[in-house]
């Protein structure tokens, strides 16, 4: 009896793949309640019931640990194929919105100070979560139209192309949230695809 008590009261030993996963979301519990300054080993390893030892021997910088951080919880984006532009650029829109809008301020606002120590910007960060070889979704959205026939095959400027997300970003911002559905098809509607040189689209309801 005595035993079975001691068994049962003994932690399980983690290791691999499963120590790093509650490291690293404890360190992304400590980012959002606490934003970078709060970022630190000792509040990870306390988090994570670990010690700072094993933290550094993964991750030897603080930097190090925040981009596994990120990069766990930044999960790509699906990229639909509804075989119209439209379709697809207001489907990617609404994931965002729906999905990132936290993500986006966090990355903002809480890691203000990470940006103002390394000198770098959310740009920066985010070319170095995602993968080199990777193209925009915005882009490759593009691209199928071209290859539809949707669209001509003329040049376009990246601002152009990912003017869409740049747009429901700054809302988000403003808003400190979510925007409203209303918002994103006005972006697409009105703005995008007559810069794209396709003709304003009449608004229909929405399913």
């Amino acid at each position: 009896m005595v035993s079975e008590q001691r068994a049962e009261s003994t932690p399980t030993r983690r290791r691999g793949a499963a120590l790093e996963k509650a490291i690293t979301d404890a360190a992304w519990e400590i980012l959002v309640e606490q934003g970078y300054s709060g970022f630190t080993f000792e509040a990870v390893a306390a988090r994570a019931g670990t010690s700072k030892p094993v933290l550094y021997r993964r991750w030897p910088q603080r930097e190090d640990l925040l981009l596994a951080t990120l990069t766990r919880h930044w999960r790509p984006l699906d990229i639909p194929d509804t075989g119209s532009l439209r379709q697809d650029a207001l489907t990617l829109l609404r994931t965002i919105n729906a999905e990132r809008d936290r993500t986006v301020i966090l990355m903002r606002i809480q890691l203000a100070d990470y940006f103002r120590e390394t000198g770098t910007s959310f740009n920066d960060l985010r070319d170095r979560l995602l993968p080199a070889d990777r193209t925009p979704p915005f882009e490759r959205l593009v691209d199928r139209a071209v290859e539809r026939g949707e669209l001509a095959d003329t040049p376009r400027s990246a601002r152009t192309v990912n003017l869409p997300f740049d747009l429901v970003r700054h809302d988000m911002l403003m808003r400190m949230g979510a925007v409203p559905d209303e918002t994103i098809v006005e972006i697409v509607d009105a703005v995008w695809l007559p810069l794209l040189g396709l003709p304003p689209h009449d608004a229909q309801p929405e399913d």
